[in-house]
């Protein structure tokens, strides 16, 4: 089990996080509960406003310059790599990136792959992925994708603690996502956790676009780790399968973590293993991700690794009118194995109201709580 000294430094960056977002409702003195009553939604950001008058699948407009790289994020991916992933409207751009620990001087390059895809009638830009490493631990890099365009810079994360996460769920488009996002500029975090519902497109493939593009001037500098939520479906029964989207543009490291699907897998920094759990793929007992978790909880060296956080959308327990019951069955099938492998904490989104409970050991057991999990409910 983690010494409890450490949880303020695995919370510091939830709590800066969120801070900004759940402030109002806590200067007013309004109760997180079932009288809680959701603020309206704040608009869609300026920059994205021109886009909404477009058909809702069709391509948004150009770049300056086709080649150059859009929607720039990182990920790790594996041990000391990580993935470099944007987008081009040219298609002729190759998978490549250079990169360095001096500005503008690139010592080091590395090839990937791309994809595309189709969504009724959006086609998607050139979709670029390119692992580049090993690289040092807590160092600044500067990089630059497809052979041209702008300089980036990123920084990997250290290899033991002090370790700061940021995390937030439910992210969207809005002007609280504008100033959730600033929030989190100002803080000095390591990495960025993300428990479902990013770009909140729904269906509207340019959504996409202006998603990635609010989120690359934070995306590109830190490696953000995101799993699923429900507004990642995007499936049309007979049309198209689901998170084809989310698939395309946000690879994950689940090879790397022994997982058949992105929708679920693991990885580990500075002394936590982190696993990310999919609420809207199969996670009963006879399921690939039910065997892949009972798996990689086995593999677990508590000693390399003394904290052990998992994030999923759909939260188990949650007071909040909303959503009740949803995760009942997930966390039927998974909180057993969650418990014996002595979880610290659980993150969850999708229901836009932020609590946090003391520890529970299983809803049905009578016993000492002692040494039962913490739950927390993303809130934006």
């Amino acid at each position: 089990m983690a010494a409890p000294a450490l949880l303020p430094l695995l919370l510091l960056l939830l709590t800066l996080a969120l801070s900004s977002c759940g402030g109002a409702a806590a200067a007013s003195g309004a109760p997180v509960g079932e009288d809680y009553v959701r603020p309206p939604a704040r608009p869609r950001g300026g920059q994205r406003k021109a886009l909404l008058g477009l058909f809702p699948w069709s391509k948004k407009k150009a770049s300056a310059s086709a080649s150059d790289p859009q929607q720039v994020h990182i990920s790790l991916s594996g041990e000391k790599h990580m993935r470099i992933t944007w987008v081009t409207d040219d298609n002729s751009v190759p998978s490549v990136v250079e990169y360095g620990t001096t500005s503008n001087t690139y010592t080091s390059s590395s090839n990937g792959e791309s994809t595309s895809y189709s969504y009724l009638m959006y086609s998607s830009g050139k979709i670029h992925h390119v692992v580049i490493g090993p690289l040092e631990d807590n160092t600044i890099y500067y990089y630059r994708c497809g052979g041209r365009g702008s300089e980036f810079q990123l920084k990997t994360p250290p290899s033991q603690f002090p370790l700061s996460l940021a995390v937030v769920g439910d992210l969207g488009q809005t002007s609280w996502t504008t100033s959730t996002l600033n929030h989190i500029k100002q803080c000095e975090y390591d990495m960025l956790l993300l428990p479902g519902d990013l770009s909140y497109a729904d269906y509207m493939q340019h959504l996409w676009d202006t998603f990635g593009e609010l989120v690359e001037p934070l995306a590109s500098t830190r490696p953000w780790m995101v799993t699923q939520g429900n507004h990642e479906k995007e499936r049309i029964p007979f049309l198209k399968s689901g998170f084809q989207s989310y698939n395309a543009r946000w690879k994950m490291p689940y090879e790397e973590s022994g997982s058949t699907s992105n929708l679920y897998y693991s990885f580990e920094v500075a002394g936590v293993h982190v696993i990310m759990l999919g609420s809207y793929t199969d996670y009963d007992e006879s399921s690939d991700q039910y065997a892949w978790l009972k798996a990689d909880l086995a593999n677990i060296d508590r000693k390399r690794t003394p904290w052990l956080v998992v994030l999923l959308h759909v939260p188990w327990y949650n007071s909040n009118w909303a959503h009740q019951g949803e995760g009942d069955s997930m966390m039927s099938a998974m909180e057993p194995l969650l418990h014996a492998a002595h979880v610290d904490i659980i993150i969850s989104g999708h229901v836009h109201a932020y609590e946090r409970t003391m520890t529970i050991r299983c809803l049905c057991r009578s016993e000492s709580t002692k040494a039962g999990l913490i739950h927390v409910v993303l809130f934006i």
